[in-house]
């Protein structure tokens, strides 16, 4: 079946006892054995769980990975997959990330004697440039995060591959549906599944999809081991919400087109970052490997306090954190998602005070266009 009804589908036929359309919830922690050395295979909910188990297996399939896994959030799943590297091993990592994975990495995993590198990642020559002997792995966000750099995941890949390094996409922005990292060449898929795939800002949940079983089978005894995994009612919830991520993807990029050509030629914005125009340096390379555009977009205007107001006088959009949701969000993430990034670091890669980020819901787009003419025009 196409992507599309397999989302739709995900968990209907899976309980073989009533029948019901709706998968249930299994909230026990732990499972009576048939005897002394025998499983229903099901033991201890922390190792595996009915509704978890039906998740897991729809994730990977959706990606075409081996092995999936579904975490208490994005970062539990970072935090997981970071665990698989030891004391003296380099990562190369984009630049344009969010804000959370260069703390994690900086102050936690630095400390451990995981050492990473920020390069531009749309520039597979600085790539390349940036590996090392020691280097074990390649993290990239595409599209970047809050600058919408495009990555070009065939080269990478085989850049991977010529190197013998893991190979990890964040596609949190676009999903399965619009861009299937795998097919070029990726062993690792992360997303922060609090966003597109939970898609209603109500649910905190994080995921790993493996290339292989070798390596799934390796993430999954660090998840087991360090316990980070999503509760039986949270699974339930975000099995529900896959179901439409087609049909919601369609809107937030149909909206995010028409609100960023309408920014475009907004005389107090500056700058705009959107693949989905023409202009951007990303957009040919975004047609030909993604499925879509996204919805998501930066803008800049023409100074810190023109973005302080904007965010003050916004009525329908929600001056808020976080992303993906049906609801329009916007965020000033010099402040917020990239506050852990030293300042002179966001200031060269020009995360100022003027640099918007918008995650385009659902809504009528003329709704939206019209609360951020008011907005900006104070």
């Amino acid at each position: 079946m196409s992507l599309e009804s397999r989302l739709v589908q995900c968990g209907v036929g899976r309980d073989t006892h009533t029948g019901g359309i709706s998968l249930p919830i299994y909230p026990s922690t732990t499972f009576r054995h048939p005897g002394v050395g025998e499983s229903t295979g099901f033991d201890y909910t922390r190792s595996g769980n009915p509704t978890r188990q039906v998740l897991e297996e729809t994730l990977a399939d959706l990606e075409g990975g081996a092995r999936g896994l579904v975490f208490a959030s994005g970062m539990a799943a970072l935090t997981t997959l970071f665990l698989h590297f030891s004391a003296g091993d380099h990562l190369v990592v984009s630049r344009d990330l969010y804000g959370g994975t260069y703390r994690v990495l900086g102050q936690v995993f630095a400390k451990l004697g995981v050492m990473a590198s920020y390069v531009d990642t749309t520039d597979a020559a600085a790539v390349a440039a940036a590996i090392r002997p020691q280097s074990r792995a390649l993290l990239v966000e595409t599209p970047g995060n809050p600058l919408l750099g495009v990555a070009d995941l065939q080269t990478l890949g085989e850049l991977c591959q010529n190197h013998g390094l893991l190979f990890i996409v964040d596609n949190t922005f676009l999903t399965p549906v619009l861009q299937r990292p795998l097919e070029f060449s990726a062993d690792v898929v992360v997303y922060s599944a609090t966003k597109y795939f939970g898609g209603h800002n109500d649910l905190c949940a994080g995921v790993l999809i493996a290339r292989t079983a070798e390596l799934g089978e390796r993430l999954y005894f660090l998840q087991n081991s360090t316990g980070a995994i999503l509760p039986p009612q949270d699974c339930w919830l975000l099995l529900r919400s896959l179901k439409t991520l087609s049909l919601r993807l369609e809107r937030h990029c149909r909206n995010a087109l028409e609100v960023a050509h309408w920014l475009h030629g907004h005389p107090r914005v500056k700058e705009i970052y959107y693949p989905g125009l023409p202009g951007h340096p990303g957009h040919t390379l975004s047609l030909e490997q993604t499925r879509g555009f996204g919805g998501m977009l930066s803008f800049r205007v023409d100074s810190p306090a023109t973005a302080r107001q904007v965010l003050k006088k916004l009525r329908l959009i929600s001056f808020a954190e976080s992303l993906g949701g049906v609801e329009s969000l916007m965020t000033l993430p010099a402040v917020q998602t990239h506050a852990d990034i030293p300042e002179p670091e966001r200031l060269r890669l020009g995360i100022c005070e003027s640099l918007l980020r918008l995650s385009v819901g659902i809504e009528n787009p003329q709704d939206i266009i019209a609360d951020l003419a008011q907005a900006l025009e104070g």
